[in-house]
């Protein structure tokens, strides 16, 4: 799991989407998420990082998630402060790293919508703590996460 991550962030290989979205199909038939949702929310990049790699893995994993459940990918998140990398922080330091990190886009539209929010590495959960705090905040009336990965 770590090199198909890894491969897919830091090498290019946009392949992997391919068996980590599988793994995403897997983790959505748990019974304790409701399929019902109004859209995938993919966690955002700061632009440098997007320019720089060339994408946005959590959005390529969101749209191999999206395609056969016709569920529509909605970039409601930006990322506005580029943070530093959350490896060595613990959590409460990932939480202050990323306070303010995230703000809703523009006619963005979340108010009412049941949201899930798409990462491809759940360490503390401070990241998907932190865009759903921002979703919420915005009017979503409900929103739950998938990481096809945890680190």
């Amino acid at each position: 799991m770590r090199d198909l991550i890894h491969s897919l962030k830091y090498h290019h290989a946009t392949w992997a989407v391919g068996p980590l979205g599988e793994l995403g199909r897997e983790a959505l038939r748990d019974t304790r998420l409701d399929p019902a949702y109004d859209a995938f929310v993919p966690v955002p990049l700061h632009p440098l990082r997007r320019r720089a790699r060339g994408y946005n893995q959590s959005e390529l994993i969101a749209r191999a998630l999206a395609a056969p459940t016709k569920t529509r990918v909605l970039p409601a998140l930006s990322r506005v402060r580029n943070t530093s990398t959350q490896t060595h922080f613990d959590r409460k330091e990932r939480m202050q790293n990323l306070r303010g990190a995230f703000l809703l886009r523009k006619n963005a539209g979340v108010s009412g919508m049941h949201l899930l929010l798409i990462d491809d590495v759940l360490t503390t959960g401070s990241t998907l703590d932190e865009c759903a705090r921002v979703l919420l905040a915005a009017g979503a009336a409900k929103v739950d996460a998938l990481a096809v990965a945890r680190g």
